[in-house]
């Protein structure tokens, strides 16, 4: 075998290894790195050059603006009045409170971009008020936490910036067009299915909302989302950019949460800023082992080797996408959803634009699979969150939340196999 080949197999095979062993993905990315960076001669200074490299990027400090906005705002009880927004929206209808989850949990994933924001911030309000009104711990969780997964699509969504990055500088105004579409239509699916399983287990619709509270929910409800408002409408009029608008949004909801409703007080200000600072560092690590990591799998070619694997399995775009939706899945298990994006799209990138897959569409693609992956033990870390908040073994809520997971497959194969259902909007925007 040649140098490249053995390089290869010592690359993955420590990776994997150090994966087993329960390494954190960061240090089993650096570690992995050294090793293979050491058989082929490399000077070790590449390691951290390239480790520097991968966060030298002024669209990163989008990141940090996106998680303390969130905080700022989960502190600050806008949980709490997005719910009753949402319950003012849909709450007559049948099951009303599912509705109101899901609901709830897009609005509150336009905010915080994050699912477990989402499960912990609606979940801890969701989740009791769904029990105390007749519905099972179970199916409050399952809808909870299938219902989290909307954050990590709907823009201001983190992730799409860690894709963005790990794509080559792939637009993030695009990305967070492309992933509205998608959005909605995986609330439709959520709710539909929530509607259905109301019907069959007898949920009744929730309490009406009494005139006299209504002005006061919606313009509560409509403050509470305008974060999500600004960091659109500033990307999207090109006024800011995206970590422009992320700092905007942060100073807006500074305001509320703490001058216009009081409810955050100054004296958690402190913890707020460790949670994200301690969110961020662990981010951002990761973005540079990724980087490292990312430079070696170029360096022996193993992208242009995955291109040609698949390309010889099969030159039908429809089956190579089906192969690559499996493989994600699969991954999406085991792996946590961050490194998955940086490790996986330089791998796969190359094989879907081979065949004319826009990149944003793929980012779609890609992070609705690694958000189904936080569903699935053993790392489904939305699983998890939600299964504590409500008090339930990991089983059940697994359970309850099958119709659901299958009702995102069947948004998946959408989104993946009609590329107008995510590519519209951006390319709407860009006329």
């Amino acid at each position: 075998m040649d140098t490249n080949t053995i390089g290869i197999i010592i690359l993955l095979s420590s990776f994997v290894l150090l994966i087993l062993f329960r390494f954190p993905i960061a240090l089993t990315l650096i570690v992995s790195s050294l090793i293979t960076v050491i058989y082929l001669g490399i000077p070790l200074p590449v390691v951290g050059q390239q480790m520097i490299q991968g966060m030298n990027s002024f669209s990163l400090l989008a990141i940090p603006f996106f998680i303390l906005t969130g905080q700022i705002m989960s502190e600050g009880g806008l949980a709490t009045r997005i719910v009753n927004f949402a319950s003012l929206i849909v709450g007559r209808i049948r099951g009303g409170l599912a509705m109101v989850n899901s609901v709830a949990a897009l609005f509150f994933g336009n905010i915080s971009g994050s699912a477990v924001a989402d499960v912990s911030s609606v979940g801890s309000v969701m989740i009791p008020m769904m029990k105390k009104k007749g519905y099972e711990a179970d199916y409050a969780v399952g809808v909870t936490i299938a219902s989290a997964i909307q954050g990590v699509v709907v823009p201001p969504s983190h992730n799409l910036v860690l894709y963005s990055l790990a794509a080559g500088g792939v637009s993030i105004a695009s990305l967070f067009m492309a992933g509205i579409v998608p959005g909605f239509i995986m609330l439709i699916s959520l709710m539909i299915t929530g509607y259905i399983i109301a019907r069959k287990r007898g949920y009744q619709k929730a309490d009406p909302v009494p005139r006299a509270e209504i002005g006061g929910i919606l313009l509560h409800g409509l403050l509470s989302l305008s974060p999500a408002v600004i960091i659109l409408g500033g990307i999207m009029s090109g006024w800011f950019t995206a970590t422009e608008s992320g700092a905007l949004a942060c100073l807006y909801s500074f305001i509320l949460a703490f001058v216009v409703y009081r409810e955050a007080k100054l004296a958690n200000l402190w913890k707020i800023l460790t949670r994200t600072m301690r969110t961020v560092s662990m981010v951002f690590f990761l973005i540079a082992a990724s980087a490292s990591f990312g430079w070696i799998l170029a360096y022996l070619k193993i992208p242009a080797m995955v291109t040609n694997l698949f390309l010889s399995i099969s030159d039908n775009p429809l089956i190579i996408l089906l192969i690559i939706n499996i493989l994600l899945l699969l991954l999406g298990a085991p792996m946590d959803m961050a490194p998955m994006i940086l490790i996986m799209t330089p791998i796969l990138l190359p094989v879907v634009t081979s065949f004319g897959m826009d990149p944003v569409h793929f980012g779609i693609v890609l992070i609705l699979n690694a958000g189904i992956g936080l569903l699935t033990p053993p790392v489904g870390t939305v699983l998890f969150v939600g299964c504590a908040i409500g008090k339930v073994s990991i089983q059940q809520g697994t359970k309850a939340m099958m119709p659901f997971f299958y009702a995102l497959l069947v948004v998946l194969l959408i989104i993946t196999y009609i590329p107008e259902v995510v590519m519209w909007l951006p390319h709407l925007i860009a006329k």
